[in-house]
């Protein structure tokens, strides 16, 4: 008879996302994971495979986090412009209070590029769910009048996107909160109405 699991597996997931955003997928031994989660290697392999398919998950629980906090944060900002304000200053705010920990994402695609496809899949799945979101609130802003109406919604969202990804590369490098509310306020006011 097989034992059951005495933990609880999605705080595991979790604390093994800390561990692999703070070092890295190579940077992350198995015994640091071991250490973040509390689990022996054998409760690791034996829940989750291996280093790979733990990274997978946990990846999928670092964008399915984000995704439902930048949608909530979206969805209580206001118009158009004020949203993409709200989403640079709430990056910024998370980097400030975690100076050079960047995002998890971009941490990956800098780390790997393309050479993983399944890693590659998971992060161009997350990259869509995002510029849909940011496209909607382009449209929006530009029917409430505060987005440059000359811009395609779907561009705004690419140059937003990369607004956020350049912000947490930017304080990766060690760059402080003025650096980044500088590069903020030219983002705004490059798709803001004119």
């Amino acid at each position: 008879m097989a034992r059951p699991k005495e933990f609880d597996e999605r705080a595991a997931v979790g604390r093994a996302m800390d561990a692999f955003w703070a070092r890295g997928y190579e940077g992350t031994s198995t015994q640091a994971l071991c250490q973040a989660t509390g689990l022996g290697r054998s409760s690791i392999y034996n829940t989750f495979t291996s280093k790979h398919a733990l990274f997978m998950r946990a990846l999928d629980h670092y964008a399915e986090r984000g995704i439902t906090a930048r949608t909530a944060l979206l969805e209580e900002s206001g118009t158009g412009v004020e949203r993409f304000r709200a989403l640079f200053a709430y990056t910024i705010d998370e980097e400030v209070e975690h100076p050079g920990r960047g995002c998890l994402v971009v941490n990956t695609v800098a780390e790997f590029g393309e050479r993983d496809p399944e890693i590659k899949a998971r992060i161009d799945a997350d990259t869509r769910r995002h510029i849909a979101l940011l496209s909607a609130c382009a449209k929006e802003g530009q029917l409430d009048g505060t987005i440059d109406a000359r811009r395609e919604p779907g561009a705004v969202a690419e140059f937003a996107h990369s607004t956020v990804a350049g912000l947490r590369l930017m304080s990766r490098r060690g760059a402080g909160r003025a650096a980044m509310e500088a590069v903020a306020a030219i983002a705004v006011d490059a798709i803001a109405a004119k």
